[in-house]
């Protein structure tokens, strides 16, 4: 019990950083000596201290003979910073207490065996399952080489995301807009197709609340159709990268001028291949993307099966007859596409499903 008492803390830690610390994952770590919390920390973003070694640095000399508690295994390599299991072997630990270890091959299992190797006792698994959760876009973006994709829209209970015209401002309340901020906050990007870009002239921001970072805004814009005076290209309020097959020179230098980053990228059949652009956006350290919108982009990244989780906010209106998800190819129910809920939350009217892909 003390175990999971003192996980749960570093766990509640690392939650503090959830979506700061790309490409790196969140981390908390506690440490425990006479049964008294001694030391604590997180990891607070990437090329920053672990929380291995924040915690140690709060501890000093009470480190030598407790018990460390942390929610991912420590690293063996050099990356941004130093090897915490050197920093943990120096400090004297006995014991050492893991939620999950780390799904990259240069860390996966080998902390476990250097702690070990160095004579310390180490216990893996203590609330595991809520670790892997707490990093899933972390442990997809290793182990899949591209971003974890989230998939939000709103929609009427008849599945409308918007009139046939286009109108969807708004379909889901206060409310629901405020914690659609929140998921935005855990993302490292979001995207939207040039339609909506166009149509709506989103500002692809975090505004509900203050946070440290706004996250790269993204547009698939296959013949780079974008304008010049949309919010997203001219308020400067967060990176903005623009995905295209067009060579429109011209277009791209006065874009480029503007602060703007375009990335060219190959075509199946008129259409932006998507796994080409994912791949793309993995090499340029973007682990978690968020898609918002509009209807034909949920649509292609559903038929191509890249998600990871659902979003869907029901809104208490009828519209009929909207633009919402198209044809991806089921014509018997037998080839219907299965999820999983994993969460319902409910904001005034609305109603908010969280959906994960099996």
């Amino acid at each position: 019990m003390e175990d999971i008492k003192f996980m749960e803390r570093a766990l509640e830690l690392a939650k503090r950083r959830k979506g700061l610390t790309h490409p790196n994952p969140t981390v908390g770590c506690v440490i425990v000596k006479d049964g008294k919390v001694v030391g604590e920390g997180y990891h607070e973003r990437a090329g920053m201290p672990h929380a291995e070694v924040v915690a140690l640095e709060k501890a000093g000399e009470r480190a030598k003979g407790a018990t460390l508690y942390v929610t991912l295994e420590p690293c063996t390599h050099f990356g941004r910073t130093p090897p915490c299991t050197d920093a943990i072997i120096r400090a004297g630990l006995k014991r050492v207490v893991i939620a999950t270890l780390d799904p990259n091959p240069l860390v996966s299992g080998k902390g476990v065996g250097r702690l070990k190797n160095a004579g310390i006792e180490v216990s893996v698994g203590v609330l595991e399952e809520e670790a892997k959760k707490l990093n899933e876009d972390f442990f997809t973006y290793i182990s899949q080489k591209r971003p974890y994709i989230t998939l939000k829209w709103a929609q009427s209970i008849d599945g409308s995301m918007a009139t046939r015209e286009g109108d969807s401002k708004w379909i889901s309340g206060e409310e629901s807009r405020c914690f659609a901020h929140q998921i935005r906050s855990e993302a490292t990007a979001i995207l939207v197709g040039v339609n909506t870009a166009l149509r709506d002239d989103p500002e692809l921001t975090i505004r509900a609340f203050p946070w440290e970072r706004q996250p790269t805004r993204i547009v698939l814009d296959p013949q780079l159709r974008i304008r010049e005076d949309l919010k997203l290209i001219r308020d400067g309020k967060a990176p903005t990268l623009i995905i295209t097959s067009s060579e429109n020179k011209e277009k791209i230098k006065r874009l480029e001028d503007l602060g703007i980053k375009v990335v060219l990228a190959p075509t199946i059949e008129g259409k932006l291949n998507l796994r080409e652009v994912l791949r793309e956006l993995y090499f340029m350290e973007i682990m978690h993307l968020l898609v918002e919108g509009g209807s034909i982009t949920h649509t292609t990244f559903i038929k191509e099966n890249l998600f990871d989780r659902l979003w869907v906010f029901l809104a208490p209106m009828l519209i009929g007859g909207g633009k919402r998800v198209g044809d991806i190819g089921v014509d018997i129910l037998l080839k219907a596409k299965r999820l999983r809920l994993r969460e319902i939350k409910r904001f005034g009217e609305d109603v908010a499903l969280e959906y994960v892909n099996l």
